[in-house]
């Protein structure tokens, strides 16, 4: 599954406020997740070997869910 970002209102200052108040990692995320590498890459790291390759390749840590 690709993650496909609404474009739509791309011209619509009002979408875009939550970068005024935004940490940096919250403007990573919102850079990355719409990297199509990182999509790829993401979909295949439902193995072990991909997971480690995909951690050493794009430098992320994922907390796990209690």
């Amino acid at each position: 599954m690709r993650m496909r970002p609404d474009s739509s209102q791309w011209r619509d200052p009002n979408a875009y406020a939550f970068v005024k108040d935004a940490s940096a990692d919250m403007i990573a995320w919102e850079f990355l997740r719409r990297n199509r590498d990182y999509q790829r890459d993401y979909t295949a790291s439902r193995t072990t070997k991909s997971r480690r390759e995909f951690h050493k390749r794009w430098g992320l840590q994922f907390r796990r869910q209690t």
